[in-house]
């Protein structure tokens, strides 16, 4: 149960609550809060104060005055209108965190809007309920006006949502579920919409799954060195903290922990002798020696060290995001005011996504390098070319698969270009500067998708040259995770379509109870 205040949700709850793993429950504090606020919004109406987007229009229109017969209106009629959405739908855990991250915000108490209205989300929530949301729409500027549109139609009796992934019309998973719709007061239409809360639950599934590719790619980076006879230096404690970036820190330890205790090493002490075995013939190590690895195992803390800072800094400021009172206007009962401003702007979420969207892109780079490395001949230090377990020519082995590696990959280097600098201005020009915040993390959310494509790959491939290779004793935390995977990998013989074996096992790694088992020896 995820209790809900306004404060403490953060990216774990989001993805638990939108996947339905967790239900909510709302602080009693928080009520209290927003009892208060929309209390102090009632006042100033009954002393006929003018506030925008209660009794004024909106954007360029805000100097027209709205009667107070039409006020309620005034809000069915801004949800319907701005839900101009199309393109494919959000899937049903996404849009469910989309109302999660927004009952949360109103939560805080700054919004002006009515109990039932919050009970109302948090039932829909609990219920499986999840709004239909077409993806295209968002400038990020006013928020997520349009996506958010979308999911508050659905709170009015309007459009469909997904009951239990099943697309249907509002009214029939109302009549199942027992909820009845809302006919919203003065304020609520442009609570529900005037926010970042699409584009902050959609980031908060790229961090989650950020954070497992991360984890998989130090251990593809321990399974590389075991392979290829890393040497030690590259990830030497003391090297590292001559140049202490917290993330080189943290992947050299996490890449030093897996192969802790392994034969497959070379010990900076024995690279000499290992180097003059070889050349004698009597070389004890099954792949051939070289004084310094290539840089996509020997610069690995290197590489991914941005990678590790930015996934922290976009964690950051999504869990603040989704904590923050982001509509327009924002009521402060405690200090007497009605303020208007611009928290409702997502310039900051679109940086972090753009930004995390190029250092997954950086981290699919070293991926496919290694990829290329295990499978050319020229390169692999002996392994079968193409990783093919029978008779080369007549098997391909991985020869197929690496075109997916390599496709996804330039990809991702495409999409890894930052939208949030393209600013168009729109409304009249009142919204002259946008974000396209909802954007960056739709295009984040696509280059982490097919990160997992070339993170399975790399695996597969890994498992196939150990299997081949027969390596002597790994190092305690590799040997560990080669053993939980190995008991799902048979070693591919051109026997299976290929596809196969890649849906398999990306389903799997990125499953909770194999990335749980993964993550305790990281």
């Amino acid at each position: 149960m995820v209790i809900l205040d306004g404060n403490h949700l953060t990216v774990e709850d989001i993805v638990s609550v939108g996947v339905g793993d967790k239900k909510v429950l709302l602080d009693q504090k928080a009520i209290e809060r927003c009892i208060e606020s929309r209390a102090f919004l009632e006042k100033k109406i009954k002393e006929r104060e003018i506030i925008y987007g209660v009794n004024t229009s909106f954007g360029p229109m805000c100097n027209k005055i709205i009667e107070d017969n039409e006020i309620e209106q005034l809000q069915e009629n801004l949800i319907i209108s701005h839900a101009a959405g199309l393109g494919d739908p959000f899937k049903p855990y996404i849009a469910r965190a989309v109302l999660l991250v927004r009952l949360n915000t109103l939560l805080k108490g700054y919004s002006g809007v009515r109990i039932e209205l919050l009970t109302l989300l948090k039932d829909m929530i609990n219920a499986g309920i999840a709004p239909y949301i077409p993806e295209c729409g968002s400038v990020g500027a006013s928020g997520d006006l349009v996506h958010l549109s979308h999911a508050a139609l659905a709170i009015i009796g309007r459009g469909k949502v997904y009951l239990n992934d099943e697309l249907m019309d509002v009214e029939k998973a109302f009549l199942i579920t027992g909820l009845k719709s809302l006919k919203l007061s003065y304020k609520e239409g442009l609570a529900l919409i005037n926010g970042t809360s699409a584009m902050t639950a959609l980031s908060a599934f790229v961090i989650f799954s950020t954070k497992k590719l991360l984890n998989i790619s130090c251990v593809t980076a321990a399974f590389a060195a075991e392979i290829f006879a890393g040497i030690n230096d590259a990830y030497d404690e003391d090297l590292q903290l001559l140049r202490p970036h917290t993330g080189q820190l943290e992947i050299a330890k996490i890449i030093r922990m897996l192969y802790s205790g392994s034969e497959n090493i070379i010990l900076r002490e024995n690279i000499h002798e290992a180097v003059r075995s070889q050349s004698s013939g009597d070389s004890v190590f099954e792949t051939s020696v070289e004084v310094q690895n290539v840089y996509s195992i020997r610069c690995t803390p290197q590489i991914l060290a941005p990678v590790y800072e930015t996934l922290q800094s976009a964690l950051k400021t999504i869990e603040i995001e989704a904590n923050s009172t982001n509509d327009n206007p924002i009521i402060i009962p405690n200090s007497d005011k009605i303020v208007h401003g611009g928290n409702f702007h997502g310039q900051s979420i679109a940086f972090a996504m753009d930004t995390l969207g190029m250092a997954v892109s950086v981290l699919c780079n070293l991926s496919e390098r290694r990829i290329d490395k295990l499978l050319n001949k020229s390169l692999n230090n002996g392994l079968p070319e193409f990783l093919i377990s029978g008779i080369p020519g007549l098997e391909m082995g991985f020869m197929g698969a690496q075109y997916l590696a390599t496709s996804t990959t330039a990809e991702n280097r495409h999409l890894a270009n930052p939208i949030n600098i393209h600013s168009i201005s729109c409304n009249a020009s009142n919204q002259d500067v946008v974000s396209m915040g909802t954007i960056a993390a739709r295009k984040a959310f696509k280059i982490v998708s097919n990160a997992k494509h070339i993170l399975t790959l790399e695996i597969l491939c890994d498992l196939q040259a150990l299997n081949l290779r027969k390596q002597k004793k790994m190092g305690k935390g590799s040997e560990k995770i080669f053993q939980i995977l190995s008991e799902h990998f048979f070693v591919y013989d051109n026997k299976r379509v290929f596809h196969d074996d890649l849906v398999k096992f990306r389903k799997l790694l990125f499953s909770t109870q194999i990335f749980d088992d993964i993550k305790k020896y990281c």
